[in-house]
């Protein structure tokens, strides 16, 4: 995701770098960069002009010590402002909670933005936290949208999380629909009374959408948010219709005053301009954002987070986040201690991979390692590559997957045959499994930045290191290696 816009910075970058100061002249021709790498990712023009002449403004006359590089001082200028573009850091994170219960979030938008699937992962979210959710199928249009609603419930309820998810629906009043007012706004009412009956934490309408804006679906929607109170609106647009989501958004909440919106499709959309746009155009902030199929594919949208993976700075935050949802610390322990000491085994490697996989797509997951996500961008990672290594090392015996050193000739041909896959397969798997354990073992002494370093050294190819089987993996189809270490320069550096 935002690929143009990385890619624009970049060249914003190389312009001043080597520059002894920041000079007006030189400026023009970054900014002009970056207004152009704006525009090209879809960033709505009002707000590109704005932007740009912030910067400009900003960046003027700013006095760079000698051994800051112009480069570095203007990166930071950008991302400061970058922050405030995409929203308030303070006001865009989680559901509030309120006290009696339940809270009463609704849900609106577009049909085909995501809406429906959006209120099982925010189930599935909160369920994570311990909170109980009622899911309520208040959309009595469009066809099959309480049956979703109810796969949804149930699919939710399957995730991890030590509370449950309810469903409440009136299938009989999608019949109504259309012959009276407010049938939508009773189904409403009667869940809210079932949720308070049963003590439930959080309370998601699940509202009708349209295929466009009209006053009926505006009007259908100002008759539940007047009677139910909702505690929370929040608006789901599909990132992938890009400015044309932003407009809807508008229009959303000059009615609705939504209290933030969820972008949908997020991690599909390599331009990035809705996001750019939805909180200056709007003035609603980014909350969520979609990043994946699965109910668990939702994160918490933080700005500071966001800039800096624009920018090539990486998500270090989320990441020690999704593996402390994911890892378990003693078995790190034991396993850090292994690689150590070189002993680490091909099972090892087998668990490292599954917990990798469990924490998103790999490309997004190495995405946000300062450095790394340009490098990564014309290399393709599908979950089928994936699949074939776990078969090539489930078809090992316990002592080829102890010491892969001993598969030779005979017993590459039979793990390939047993695997379904290619001697070669097999034979790389095993030289990539080498190579990282010796690189794990050479980074168990370095510090944390000398192994960023060393991770960046690796250029694209040689990211096997940290994503178990992607070089030379069946399928695996890099068309560009990109062995400069170039993206970590984008790097605050402190004025000493």
């Amino acid at each position: 995701m935002f690929d143009r816009l990385t890619e624009g910075f970049q060249s914003a970058y190389k312009r001043l770098t080597g520059k002894g100061t920041m000079t007006e002249r030189n400026l023009r021709e970054a900014v002009e960069e970056v207004r152009s790498a704006l525009i090209d990712a879809d960033v709505n023009l009002d707000v590109v002009e704005s932007f740009t002449r912030v910067v400009m403004n900003d960046a003027v006359g700013q006095d760079v010590t000698k051994k800051v590089n112009p480069g570095d001082e203007f990166i930071a200028l950008v991302h400061k402002r970058l922050v405030e573009f995409l929203g308030d850091e303070g006001t865009t994170s989680g559901i509030l909670r309120v006290s009696p219960g339940p809270t009463i979030v609704m849900m609106c938008g577009l049909q085909g933005s995501g809406k429906t699937t959006s209120c099982g992962k925010l189930a599935a979210y909160l369920k994570k936290q311990g909170r109980s959710v009622m899911l309520c199928a208040a959309d009595l249009q469009r066809p099959a949208a309480v049956e979703q609603l109810e796969l949804v419930a149930q699919s939710a309820n399957e995730m991890s999380g030590p509370s449950q998810v309810h469903f409440y629906a009136e299938p009989d009043k999608c019949t109504e629909y259309g012959k009276a007012k407010g049938v939508a706004v009773g189904v409403c009412q009667r869940a809210l009374s079932e949720a308070r009956r049963k003590g439930i934490d959080t309370l998601i309408l699940d509202t009708a959408g349209r295929l466009h804006i009209d006053d009926e679906l505006m009007s259908e929607l100002g008759q539940v948010n007047k009677v139910l109170q909702p505690h929370q609106i929040f608006l789901v647009i599909d990132a992938m219709t890009g400015q044309d989501a932003v407009t809807s958004a508008k229009a959303f909440h000059d009615r609705l005053e939504v209290d933030g919106v969820i972008v949908s499709k997020f991690d599909s959309d390599a331009r990035g301009g809705a996001a750019m746009s939805v909180k200056s155009v709007t003035g609603a902030s980014i909350r969520f954002i979609g990043t994946g199929e699965k109910l668990d594919a939702i994160e918490e949208f933080h700005p500071e987070r966001i800039a800096g993976r624009i920018l090539g700075m990486g998500d270090v935050v989320s990441l020690v986040e999704k593996a402390q949802q994911e890892v378990d610390e003693e078995e790190a322990k034991k396993l850090e201690e292994k690689m150590a000491k070189g002993q680490m085994t091909m099972d090892d490697f087998l668990k490292q991979l599954r917990t990798l996989r469990r924490m998103g797509p790999v490309k997004q997951i190495l995405g946000m390692l300062p450095g790394v996500g340009s490098m990564l961008k014309d290399v393709h990672i599908e979950d089928d590559q994936l699949n074939q290594i776990e078969a090539i090392i489930q078809s090992m015996t316990k002592q080829e997957r102890a010491k892969p050193e001993i598969i030779n000739n005979s017993r590459r041909r039979r793990i390939a045959h047993g695997s379904g896959s290619k001697q070669d397969d097999v034979g790389k798997l095993v030289k990539q499994f080498q190579m990282m354990s010796k690189l794990s073992k050479e980074m168990a002494s370095m510090s944390a930045r000398d192994k960023v370093d060393a991770v960046k050294g690796l250029g694209a190819d040689g990211l096997a290191g940290l994503a178990p089987g992607l070089k030379g993996a069946p399928g695996f189809a890099a068309r560009k290696s990109t062995r400069s270490s170039a993206p970590g320069r984008f790097k605050q550096r402190k004025r000493r």
